[in-house]
């Protein structure tokens, strides 16, 4: 490091002091806490953002969001060259980097740093870093301290991409570092015109009840209703109204998306009984998750829910059909012989009912640690890997391979098979790599591909919920210290304390359908308990009687 750049950052740095008393952790969902205390990590995390463009000699994204979190909060997360998240091997530097305590200490690290990684701080090769916020009115001063974090460092350029769905500037990350166009128009047209490919693939005399013309999205008062404003009008035979789009006066989150749908199982805010059988939607702040649900009755503010799972199972449906379509013989000298490997990735926190569906349909489930991140790794070693956690969250990965066999025997079968079944099946294929976000999940993509799919079967959304119902599960927490419960088996097995699971065992085989696993949560010192059974009275017993179980191997009894 030259003087010149040592200076810099000593000067830039001494404006944003960290906050006093208080320690950061880098997670799945970068750093997140009260916007009031956030200034100095920003600033630090645009240096890790122009740092890890300097490594990868690629565009890197920053982010500035807190997701389904209150509106008071706010966060800061770095999206890779792929447009996935953080290298993990990263993670470990960005949280000393955001907890440094002065200027000094702060360079030194960095100083440490790039000579560990090799990377070169002379200005000769300049990168790009792309930013954008949620509409959280602290996004604002935040996205200057990662201006001027990434302005410390020569050579390195912010560009300011304005108020984006998070998916949104991963997947224009994504988009720069394959070298297409990748601005948020493209970005619409991309899902607008493949989801009307999918759409004008539909079998001729299909449709939903007249119930299901009509699609209610609740927007969260957060960015994604924002913009699916703007997407509906790009988009034919598809009539969407938006609420909670955040310009009705509503707060971010508040009795409002995804994440409080899922959990509370109730109508959001500005939904009720005029909406009875009607398909609806809920995104949650920042758009990177999607959930549906039917108001059943005039009488209750209960909802029935179809989450991430269900989505999950739509998607495998649709996917297994167009590939054994696509694999059926023809009489064309053809060269088809292309065995794609399809893989569906879930963690222990899907419903049992889900997986138990997804196996009889003869489809191959693995199981990773809990964590989008793990997710992501697993789906990626697939042809074509489907991925979803029940909160909605979830995406489909498509092999670079695969996807180049496709493109050709597409070409093959226009040539020799013009407008057959498998030229449509490949077609639809294509279409859907090109509609949904492959660098990350993506509530607006993903809520086009529902919709294509349920008009290609010709579902409603009662009928699509039917497809199994949920096994009634309960979630727990033990107040013990975490770290003395160590999993396997994608934390379906506790191997410490020994016993443990051989009592986790004995409890579970008295419940009908039972299931149940421990771990430690990755964000409170507290093991979290998991069961399921074949009534929500079991499932509540057989919780209780595993977190009692927590409580006396560990010796706290504090459940």
């Amino acid at each position: 490091m030259n003087e010149d750049q040592r200076l810099l950052f000593l000067s830039s740095s001494s404006h944003f002091p960290p906050p006093q008393g208080v320690k950061l952790s880098y997670g799945t969902s970068g750093f997140r806490a009260d916007a009031s205390i956030l200034q100095s990590t920003v600033y630090r995390v645009g240096i890790l953002a122009a740092l890890r463009a300097l490594k990868t000699q690629s565009v890197i994204g920053l982010m500035i969001t807190a997701s389904h979190n209150e509106v008071s909060d706010n966060g800061v997360k770095v999206a890779d060259p792929s447009g996935g998240m953080l290298s993990q091997d990263w993670e470990p530097f960005a949280d000393t980097l955001a907890n440094a305590r002065d200027p000094q200490h702060l360079v030194e690290l960095i100083a440490e740093f790039v000579q560990k990684e090799n990377i070169t701080l002379d200005g000769t090769k300049p990168v790009e870093i792309l930013l954008a916020r949620d509409t959280r009115p602290s996004g604002e001063f935040l996205l200057e301290a990662a201006k001027q974090g990434i302005s410390s460092i020569i050579g390195a350029v912010a560009l300011d991409m304005g108020i984006l769905t998070t998916p949104q500037l991963h997947w224009m990350v994504r988009a720069r570092n394959v070298g297409v166009k990748a601005s948020e128009t493209d970005y619409f047209k991309q899902l607008s015109s493949s989801f009307r490919c999918l759409v004008d693939l539909s079998p001729c005399g299909t449709h939903a009840n007249n119930v299901d013309d009509k699609l209610v999205v609740d927007g969260a008062n957060g960015v994604g209703g924002e913009k699916l404003e703007i997407l509906k009008t790009m988009l034919n035979g598809l009539a969407i109204e938006v609420r909670n789009s955040g310009k009705e006066g509503g707060v971010l989150n508040e009795g409002v998306g995804a994440d409080y749908v899922q959990k509370e199982k109730v109508v959001p805010f500005s939904f009720g009984s005029q909406d009875v059988g009607i398909r609806c939607a809920s995104l949650d702040g920042d758009a990177d998750r999607l959930v549906y649900f039917v108001v059943p009755s005039t009488s209750s503010n209960k909802i029935e829910l179809v989450d991430g799972d269900k989505i999950l199972s739509l998607f495998a449906i649709f996917i297994k059909e167009q590939l054994s379509i696509l694999n059926k013989e023809i009489d064309v000298k053809a060269k088809n012989g292309y065995q794609c490997h399809l893989g569906i990735v879930q963690t222990a926190y899907a419903n049992g009912a889900s997986t138990d569906y997804l196996k009889q349909l003869g489809l191959e489930v693995t199981f990773t640690p809990t964590g989008v991140k793990y997710l992501h790794e697993k789906a990626a070693e697939y042809d074509i890997g489907i991925y979803f956690e029940a909160n909605g969250h979830g995406t489909i990965l498509f092999s670079e391979q695969f996807l180049c066999w496709l493109k050709a025997r597409t070409t093959e079968l226009s040539d020799v098979a013009k407008g057959s079944e498998q030229h449509k099946a490949a077609l639809r294929l294509l279409a859907v790599s090109e509609l949904i976000n492959q660098a990350v999940g993506d509530a607006l993509s993903g809520v086009l591909l529902v919709e294509a799919i349920l008009k290609y079967m010709g579902w409603s959304i009662q009928r699509w919920n039917e497809l199994y119902q949920d096994l009634p599960s309960r979630q727990l927490k033990a107040i013990v210290d975490r770290r003395a419960v160590v999993t396997a088996n994608a934390e379906t097995v506790a191997v410490t304390p020994p016993g443990i699971q051989e009592a986790i065992n004995a409890e579970t085989a008295k419940h009908p359908r039972g299931r149940c696993f421990v771990r430690p949560s990755g964000t409170e010192d507290v093991i979290r308990v998991y069961a399921e059974a074949s009534s929500q009275d079991a499932a509540d017993n057989l919780a209780q009687s595993v977190a009692k179980l927590v409580d006396r191997f560990l010796g706290f009894g504090s459940s």
